[in-house]
């Protein structure tokens, strides 16, 4: 191969498409041919603020980090792979620890400056290229990784079988944790999202009590919702954040999932602190949520493919952003190799 499709973001609001050669992969690397890339609400950040928390965009550089392909190189060529984004070096105290999902020298597909998925062909090193199952049809590869911070979420939050939850913020990752929760054997599932169609795929997607909310980001009837035994923050929403810390019950716990804009959240502390609640940060996820999340899609127990809502080969990949922007279905989902 000779000349590949390449998305690089610029700066923001930037997103342009390249021709540039065939990635040659490193030591212990194979290539990938990318078949099936989602767009996530960090991509979001990096395209509409040119930057996510303190990292900026310096040079262009291609996002991506949801998705998976075919191996085109090496022993495994032929085989259908989700790819694990984060590398972490395997060998500082948290890694060591059991928590490679924190570690502080990582390199993470689509986070700069590391390459990201958007291309044609991506180079990876292949300890790191997961094996699918052909029950997984192929663009439903792009919801594993997704799925998998859900099913951290449900770790940090201790989730027992019968407990009681509340997502608010129903995108695609709310949506994923409803499902998540609902396979696992939850309660009574509370929702709240601004957008209608995300409210209708939040009902759809096992959600039991499921209300809109105002212009200020609080669902109707908050003061009468509840209470939960864990609430789960998902839209990048301080309402959101107040929502979870009202709902949840004394002694509960708050998992914030959400990335907000800027990087600041802010919240009253006087009401968690009145209630005891411990509240965690959820970030990405540990290897093994990924097994995990085909596991539960191989065996039928979460349905991804309905949250896959637009496809576009890359070279739309500038109308796929505009339509992120837009927020006008679930899942996007960009086909490098289509």
């Amino acid at each position: 191969m000779s000349g590949m499709d390449v998305l690089r973001l610029h700066g923001a609001g930037d997103i342009r498409l390249h021709t540039e050669p065939d990635p040659v992969p490193g030591p212990g690397e194979e290539l990938v041919l990318m078949t099936a890339v989602g767009l996530c609400g960090s991509d979001l950040h990096w395209f509409e603020e040119g930057g996510i928390g303190e990292d900026r965009v310096h040079d262009p550089f291609v996002l991506g980090h949801e998705m998976g392909g075919v191996v085109a190189s090496g022993e495994r060529a032929g085989e259908r792979v989700v790819v694990e984004p984060a590398n972490p070096c395997g060998d500082c105290g948290v890694c060591r620890a059991g928590h490679r999902n924190l570690c502080q020298q990582v390199e993470f597909c689509g986070h700069y400056p590391t390459p990201g998925g958007l291309s044609t062909l991506l180079a990876w090193p292949q300890h790191l290229l997961i094996s699918v199952p052909d029950t997984i049809d192929g663009d439903n590869v792009a919801l594993l990784e997704p799925l998998g911070i859900a099913l951290h979420a449900l770790d940090l939050g201790h989730f027992t079988v019968g407990m009681t939850a509340g997502v608010y913020g129903c995108g695609p990752i709310g949506l994923l944790l409803i499902r998540a929760l609902r396979a696992a054997g939850a309660g009574a599932i509370q929702a709240s999202d601004p957008l209608p169609h995300r409210l209708e795929a939040a009902r759809s997607s096992g959600a039991d009590d499921v209300r809109p909310t105002d212009a200020d980001g609080h669902p109707t009837g908050v003061d009468d919702w509840g209470p939960v035994d864990v609430a789960f923050e998902a839209a990048g929403e301080d309402a959101a954040i107040e929502t979870a810390l009202r709902t949840v019950r004394t002694g509960g716990r708050v998992v914030i999932v959400g990335i907000p804009p800027n990087d600041r959240s802010s919240f009253g502390a006087a009401l968690a602190r009145e209630k005891g609640l411990t509240l965690v940060i959820s970030r990405r996820m540990k290897p093994q949520h990924m097994h995990q999340a085909i596991d539960l899609v191989d065996r039928g127990e979460v349905e991804l493919s309905d949250l896959i809502t637009s496809c576009f080969p890359i070279s739309r990949g500038p109308e796929a952003f505009t339509k992120l922007v837009a927020r006008s279905g679930l899942k996007i989902v960009i086909k490098p190799s289509a």
